[in-house]
């Protein structure tokens, strides 16, 4: 079992369009959107939940005021100004340190576990999907993103399928390190525009600490020849394949309002033919 994890280094180069489109080129795959922050792979390939599961994690002060003596000692150490002059914890504000329950002497201060969102295990038109919904204001989406990649890895297991698409998340902080690790290689998405490539080779740079297997494709390439040129210049000098470029296609946009791929939307686009041609790159550097 290999898993493929498509990133960006910036968002709206793309991403999730091209895995939408590689779902119907890939043989029984499994889908996993990481990008559980601002998940968007299920507004095309429309999953129906078989599953849903509590992500518990982080907590969050709360102050039991028939037991608070309001000393003010809580008040003096929250460094994030979380709690009001009425001794109330704003939990939005609340990093979930623990400050305030360590040293409150009358132990009037709680530090439950958060319910910070919920993952699904779902049914597509193209096989099995595992993705998740981060809660407001909440954090810890690394290990969300480490759950949702398990899950799918499972599934892909237990149901013998080679291959896992990951929809991994933009930029190059916690949550994509979290998508990237141990993966099989990852196709970097970029855009050719100043800072789609300065994004890209932070995300190049990133991969390879983590030694995970790069490729690059460049989407919307026509928009700015010119440094498309310099993005595969960029690659040819630091060893790293090319899987092909995507000429910018309304049929793109389009199919994206009509909750379709690419192929389910305009079959004979421009952009169908340079897609598969990045297939075919993927499975050759996968292989």
């Amino acid at each position: 079992m290999k898993e493929l994890v498509v990133i960006s280094g910036k968002g709206g180069s793309g991403k999730t369009s091209i895995v939408a489109a590689l779902s119907q080129l890939a043989k029984n795959p499994v889908f996993c959107d990481a990008d559980v922050d601002a998940a968007d792979l299920h507004l095309i390939l429309s999953p129906v939940i078989q599953e849903t599961h509590e992500f518990i994690a982080g907590h969050t002060a709360f102050i039991n005021l028939k037991q608070c003596t309001k000393c003010g000692k809580c008040l003096e150490l929250c460094r994030f100004c979380a709690i009001s002059p009425d001794f109330v914890v704003n939990p939005v504000m609340c990093e979930g340190c623990g400050v305030c329950n360590y040293f409150c002497e009358d132990n009037a201060i709680d530090f439950p576990e958060n319910l910070s969102g919920h993952w699904y295990i779902s049914s597509t038109r193209f096989g099995p999907m595992v993705h998740a919904r981060l809660g407001i204001a909440e954090e810890n989406s690394g290990k969300l993103v480490v759950r949702v990649r398990k899950e799918a890895e499972k599934i892909a297991s237990q149901q013998e399928r080679e291959l896992v698409i990951t929809d991994g998340p933009p930029g190059v902080g916690c949550p994509v390190i979290a998508a990237i690790g141990g993966a099989s290689g990852v196709l970097i998405v970029t855009e050719p525009s100043l800072s789609g490539r300065h994004d890209m080779e932070r995300v190049v740079e990133l991969a390879k600490h983590f030694s995970v297997p790069a490729m690059i494709c460049i989407n919307k390439y026509d928009l700015n020849e010119s440094i498309t040129r310099g993005i595969r210049e960029f690659a040819e000098q630091n060893k790293i394949p090319c899987a092909g470029q995507i000429p910018f296609d309304p049929a793109m946009t389009k199919s994206m309002v009509q909750a379709k791929t690419l192929f389910e939307y305009a079959p004979d686009a421009p952009a169908c033919s340079a897609v598969r041609q990045v297939w075919d790159q993927v499975l050759k550097n996968l292989s």
